[in-house]
């Protein structure tokens, strides 16, 4: 079974792209910052790493304190590097586990904001960029976080470039419009099942 890297700048799309894979049943989808953001309210072992390098104030409760740790890791690049630290072995474990329930599928998405960034290629038989222009990706994520553009250009810079991401992907979805962006996900996934 493949496991197929699915990432893409902030705001460009990758969740859409990843709901269109959803709906074929051979696939399984595995979204890596959802999973992480569970695994900070469950897991015991990352929440004492956290409070470790970010203070107490990183949780109250069993609850992130996000808005806070957010604060700190847009600011501090070595703050970043801690918190993947702590939270991609723990995904990379989780994602281990699903693989094993996913045996009758041809192939599984492993979709990742910062799969470059984290490392998370290196266990990805191909890598799938989703594209969209810079001044699109702003909007969007301006319109869905309700936040600054100096926010997400912050944001933004904590990626790395796309030029960088797509000359090493196998495959390039430029989502512009659905109808077109749905072809190309069906096309890639003709051609994944075919290969399989």
């Amino acid at each position: 079974m493949k496991i197929i890297g699915l990432t893409g700048g902030i705001g460009s799309g990758k969740t859409i792209v990843a709901n269109y894979f959803s709906s074929f049943d051979n696939v399984a989808i595995y979204i890596a910052d959802e999973q992480a953001r569970k695994l900070i309210q469950t897991s015991i072992a990352i929440k004492q790493k956290i409070i470790g390098v970010f203070g107490s104030e990183a949780y109250t409760g069993n609850v992130p304190n996000k808005k806070y740790i957010s604060n700190i890791v847009f600011n501090d690049a070595s703050k970043l590097k801690s918190l993947n630290e702590i939270i991609h072995p723990e995904v990379r474990k989780d994602f281990q586990n699903f693989i094993i329930k996913q045996q009758n599928k041809t192939y599984v998405i492993y979709e990742a904001a910062i799969l470059f960034e984290s490392n998370s290629n290196t266990f990805c038989d191909l890598i799938i960029t989703v594209h969209a222009p810079v001044s699109t990706r702003i909007k969007r994520v301006m319109d869905r976080d309700k936040t600054s553009k100096e926010s997400v250009l912050q944001r933004m810079q904590n990626q790395f470039s796309d030029t960088h991401k797509l000359l090493q992907s196998n495959y390039v979805i430029f989502n512009k419009n659905k109808n077109n962006t749905l072809l190309q996900v069906k096309n890639i996934h003709k051609i994944l099942t075919e290969k399989s």
